[in-house]
Parts: structure tokens; C-alpha cells; sequence
């Protein structure tokens, strides 16, 4: 029977799918990204049971970005590393939380990709039952690079393949895309498994919305101040959640702009290339929108040179990047 809306396919059965159109596919997205689902599933009950465990608030120490711990990005860490760790084909776990990789096998020993990933954006908000959410990047080592896990993560030969996020809201989402666009998946906790709600979801052209914290607005170089006293002018509205995988969410399907600019205190910006920008990029491009890291610079031709590099980011409906990136050129 051919596929329909009205057919239930799971998240594991979607990617069988997908790979059954490559006749040399090998199974390794199945497996990798059967892993990310066991530990996103696992950390979403931890995200609704927090409160209830007392895994709300501050551990009291930081991490590599300098940032406060809360108690459950050190959970959600390493429920992602004890669920992704026995893959095979996995040569490096990747995390925002931690000032190195993970180390599980050599390329030679078949460990061809890394998974990247921020286990637990937007933590801080827990505490107030906002939604929060997991970020992943699935890059594929180059053949035959060599050197420090660093290098190999960062070499021009590794190419970022597959990237998603899982939203724990009022229901537990799972977006995601391999490159042949973007579909969003819903936890159906009757049944323990991810469904899929909607293929190739496209972000709408336009919508006059823009997701930024303007209470930072003194700090922002002239070409954003510029914009967005164009956008007052011009009928805007603003939604800003703080939590990153909130806020794109709410883009991605609302349409509209996420703007995260550079400041006077953190002139590089302050979301991390690969962690955050990175895959958020890759899913808005396959959903039909832009991102930008400033005038002329699309976000994804950026190379980075620093797994915790930091960068500004707008992204969203490909008219509404286009304003944005106007004021920017004009500065």
C-alpha cells in the first residue's frame, strides 16, 4: 500500500525507508540515529520528572564555555554518551558540555562518524516548565584523515550528513533531516515510539515575527539596532522564548526570523558553531529557508577552526533573512 498521511510509520521505519533508496546503504544512520531516539526518549522523562527528582538548578560548577552546570545537562550528557557508545560506527562523541571528544574507536577500527550535540539546550529554563530541548549534528569523518579527533572533526573532508533536535514541551518532538529535507516526528508515549506527523515540512517565505533578546539591544552593532527599528516601524511582532530549540521550532513551522548577534562583551557572538548553529542551519536550509552568519556569509560555508567556536546567527523564512542581511550590508 502506498505511503499516505494517514499511515502510522515510526521514526526507525521512516529511516529504513529512506535507506532503502540507496542501494549501498549500510544501516549506519538506522543504528545511529535508533541510539539518539533511546537517549532522547530517556532524557524527556528526566525533563518531565525533574521537579519531582530535585534535578532542578545549579550543580554549581561549569563547564568549557563558562557557563553555570544545571544538574540535569550533566545527566542528559551522559545518557546521551552511555546510549550512543556501544555504536559501532561511531569514532567520536561530541559534546558541548565537555573540552574534548569521546574517543570509541579509530576510522581504521570503522568508527566513520561523530555525533555532535548540546544534550540539553535552554536548561536554565527548567526550573520554570519551559520547553527545552536536545541539538545533534551526525558529521562523517573523511577517509583517510588523519591527526587528533580535533582534526578530524574539523578537516574540510568531514561533512555534516544528518542533523535534528528533540523539543520536551507540551509534547516531545523530533525533527530531523539527512539531507532530502526536513520531517517531524512526535513521541506517542501509548506505544514507546516516535511517529511521523509530517514530511518535508517548509518554512514559510515570510512572516513578520522576529525571535531576538532585545533587552541586549544597546550592545548590538548598528546594522541589527538599524533593523530592528526598521521592523517597529514596519508592523513587526517579537516572540522570544530563550530556549534555542523553542524558538527555532516555532520558526520553522510559524515562520519569521532567530536572530542571535555578536555584542559588545561577546564580539564572536555566543551560540557554538557546531553544537548549535550548525545543525539548527541545515534543517531550516532543507526546510526551504536561510541562514546567515552575517552579510554575504551563509552560515554552513563557515569553517570552523575550534569544536566550541562561537558565531552570530540569523536564520529563518528566506524573506525575512533577506531584511535582516540588507541592514547588515549597510553597515
Amino acid at each position: 500500500m502506498p505511503w499516505t498521511d494517514d499511515n502510522l510509520m515510526s521514526l526507525q521505519s521512516h529511516v529504513l525507508a529512506e535507506e532503502r533508496q540507496y542501494p549501498g546503504a549500510t544501516g549506519d544512520f538506522s543504528w545511529i540515529l535508533s541510539a539518539i531516539s533511546l537517549a532522547t526518549k530517556t532524557i524527556g522523562n528526566k525533563v518531565r520528572r525533574a521537579r519531582i527528582e530535585d534535578v532542578i538548578g545549579e550543580l554549581g560548577e561549569t563547564n568549557v564555555q563558562g557557563e553555570t552546570q544545571q544538574k540535569l545537562d550533566v545527566i542528559a550528557n551522559e545518557i546521551i554518551k552511555s546510549c550512543l557508545g556501544s555504536r559501532a560506527n561511531i569514532g567520536a562523541l561530541v559534546s558541548e558540555e565537555e573540552e574534548t571528544p569521546t574517543i570509541l574507536r579509530s576510522h581504521e577500527d570503522g568508527g566513520r562518524y561523530a555525533v555532535l550535540f548540546d544534550p540539553l539546550d535552554g536548561s536554565s529554563n527548567l526550573d520554570v516548565s519551559v520547553g527545552v530541548g536536545t541539538i545533534f549534528s551526525v558529521v562523517r569523518l573523511g577517509d583517510g584523515v588523519k591527526g587528533t579527533p580535533e582534526h578530524m572533526i574539523l578537516a574540510p573532508e568531514s561533512r555534516q550528513v544528518a542533523a535534528g533536535y528533540v523539543l520536551y514541551g507540551s509534547s516531545t518532538v523530533f525533527v530531523l533531516t539527512t539531507g532530502r529535507g526536513v520531517d517531524m516526528f512526535v513521541l506517542d508515549h501509548s506505544i514507546g515510539s516516535f511517529v511521523l506527523v509530517k514530511r518535508d515540512l517548509k518554512i514559510p517565505k515570510t512572516r513578520k515575527v522576529y525571535s531576538i533578546n532585545e533587552a541586549y539591544v544597546d550592545r548590538f552593532p548598528d546594522g541589527y539596532r538599524r533593523y530592528l527599528e526598521w521592523a517597529h516601524s514596519d508592523g513587526y511582532s517579537s516572540r522570544y522564548i530563550g530556549s534555542m530549540v523553542a524558538d527555532i521550532h516555532r520558526t520553522l513551522l510559524k515562520g519569521g526570523v532567530f536572530i542571535y548577534p555578536p555584542t559588545v562583551d561577546h564580539a564572536e557572538g555566543k551560540l557554538r558553531y557546531l553544537y548549535e548553529a550548525m545543525p539548527m542551519s541545515m534543517l531550516i536550509e532543507q526546510a526551504g529557508g536561510r541562514s546567515i552568519a552575517g552579510a554575504g556569509t551563509r552560515l554552513l560555508d563557515v569553517k570552523p577552526t575550534d569544536l566550541h567556536q562561537r558565531i552570530p546567527v540569523v536564520m529563518g523564512s528566506s524573506d525575512e533573512v533577506d531584511h535582516v542581511e540588507r541592514f547588515l550590508s549597510e553597515s
